[in-house]
């Protein structure tokens, strides 16, 4: 008993090395974290239970079958954060580069199913160089082993990757599958083809930053949902997000006590709108004040500016955040914002968090640009999104709500539960002056009967009330009240019923 004790303490030590303290070393001087040290910061203290151990790859091709290491690659299991079940798998640098193996991609898929079916998140830690080039199509299989799992649990658990090193090839398609991606600067860089490649192929000579870091999928591809500066700061915000999310979509997101109060009035929302209808306002500024304790979690805060989507808490429960953002664009919806939102829509839709929508739109953004890039397309995503979501569904008209826009943004005809608007929103097709443009054309020579008209339109529609009689808005508040008003109506939607029609799967426009 002694000797195979002993042996099992041997053989534990030599799998925590993974490919030994020089390499742990060498990824200490990068600025990363080994693959255990990150999950240990992840989780709850001594709450990690580790599988697969002592797995190793069964390789015997070009010298394989003497180069063996415990674990193979990757370190799988299960713990807690802030007491709650998640399972997790940190693909570990040091060992064959993390390259991914037949066993390696066993291990992952055990932890995948484990998840489903004990219904808890599963977080994947990305730190790898792709697929093992010795064992050929059996690491080819293994990767769509993988994916299979994701596609299969995708809106039945959360599903977050962290990328904290090169993401490479097959390695990204996991994670773009995954509900959300984050990246570390500097260090963490994705993409399908490296830079060795794109030379061949087109020629282009460029950095693997510039082809695939986090700066350019945070802010240009919105491939990833945000960037962080280094591991411990990735790791922390993890366990901020997972906070706001259900276990599974078989149950409702956690809530926690509320320290602050319910009824809590803010005066400075009363003039959060400026007089001039052309001058921006930070719409964050209302999410921080109306949200419990002001906390906001952003995600994708770099990509999409003029659409600002996040999670917070409305008397402790937890809330999607959808807002235009009049500090870029006007908060016009554009390509990026529409496909932006569309999917942090659908995302709260499944897994039972209630939608908060702050609209302040004057419309879609016109060009051509945006009309060869398929903004009907894009646009229509966000469009179906709200339509199709049955979870309780709040919104406030800030200030403009022009358009199909008004349509798209959460609107009464979309199913919204309650509409409110403030004094200051104007509801209408297009602005006055534009209207007047069109119905009155043949005063178009006369500046003076032209801006006669744009104030008549003006009068008539640039307000909440046109709406308000047709029962598109089910009440116009004060500002000041907006925190209050919210939190009063999600009390009455906490045991909301609503169904779609029977479908295999909807058919939305990709």
């Amino acid at each position: 008993m002694k000797d195979i004790l002993e042996q099992l303490n041997e053989r534990r030590e030599r799998a925590r090395q993974g490919g030994g303290a020089a390499r742990i070393a060498k990824q200490h001087e990068k600025g990363k974290l080994s693959a255990r040290e990150r999950i240990i910061l992840l989780l709850d203290e001594n709450s990690f239970e580790e599988w697969d151990m002592f797995v190793e790859h069964r390789c015997t091709d070009f010298g394989m079958e003497g180069k063996t290491i415990p674990g193979d690659g990757v370190v799988t299991g299960h713990g807690t954060i802030n007491g709650r079940l998640v399972y997790v798998f940190s693909k570990d640098f040091t060992v064959f580069g993390g390259s991914l193996s037949e066993t390696h991609a066993q291990k992952i898929v055990k932890v995948q199913k484990a998840a489903v079916q004990n219904g808890a998140p599963i977080i994947g830690i990305f730190d790898a160089g792709g697929a093992r080039i010795q064992e050929g199509v059996a690491s080819l299989g293994g990767y769509a082993d993988i994916f299979l799992q994701n596609t299969l649990a995708s809106g039945v658990i959360p599903q977050i990757s962290v990328i904290m090193g090169p993401c490479a090839g097959g390695d990204v398609y996991s994670p773009a599958i995954t509900d959300f991606i984050f990246m570390v600067r500097d260090t963490s860089y994705m993409y399908v083809t490296g830079p060795d490649v794109v030379k061949t192929v087109t020629n282009e000579e460029v950095s693997h930053e510039e082809l695939g870091g986090a700066s350019v999928h945070a802010r240009k591809s919105g491939v990833v949902d945000g960037s962080f500066e280094n591991d411990l700061e990735a790791l922390v915000q993890m366990r901020r997000l997972i906070d706001f999310l259900p276990s599974s979509n078989r149950e409702k997101a956690p809530t926690r006590p509320v320290y602050d109060h319910p009824d809590r009035s803010e005066p400075s929302l009363d003039t959060l709108v400026p007089g001039n209808p052309n001058k921006p306002y930070d719409i964050k500024e209302l999410i921080s004040k109306v949200a419990d304790e002001g906390d906001f979690f952003e995600i994708s805060p770099e990509f999409g500016k003029n659409i600002v989507v996040g999670f917070g808490r409305l008397e402790g429960q937890p809330v999607g955040f959808v807002a235009n953002q009049p500090m870029s664009l006007a908060g016009v919806l554009d390509i990026d914002a529409s496909r932006k939102a569309a999917r942090f829509v659908r995302f709260c839709d499944a897994f039972n968090i209630p939608l908060v929508t702050f609209v302040d739109v004057p419309g879609f953004l016109p060009g051509t640009k945006q009309e060869y890039g398929g903004l009907i397309k894009h646009g229509a995503k966000l469009l179906f999104a709200y339509a199709e979501a049955t979870v309780p569904k709040l919104t406030v008209i800030t200030r403009k709500a022009y358009g199909g826009a008004y349509d798209v943004m959460s609107s009464k005809h979309l199913r919204g539960d309650v509409n409110y608007a403030w004094p200051t929103a104007e509801i209408a097709v297009m602005g006055a002056k534009g209207a007047a443009e069109i119905i009155f054309r043949a005063d178009a020579d006369d500046p003076e009967k032209m801006a006669e008209h744009a104030k008549n339109y003006e009068e008539r529609f640039a307000n909440p009330f046109v709406a308000a009689g047709r029962g598109y808005i089910d009440d116009v508040i004060q500002p000041r009240n907006t925190r209050r008003r919210l939190v009063r109506a999600l009390r009455t939607l906490r045991h909301k019923k609503a169904e779609n029609p029977w479908k295999k799967h909807d058919n939305i426009p990709l």
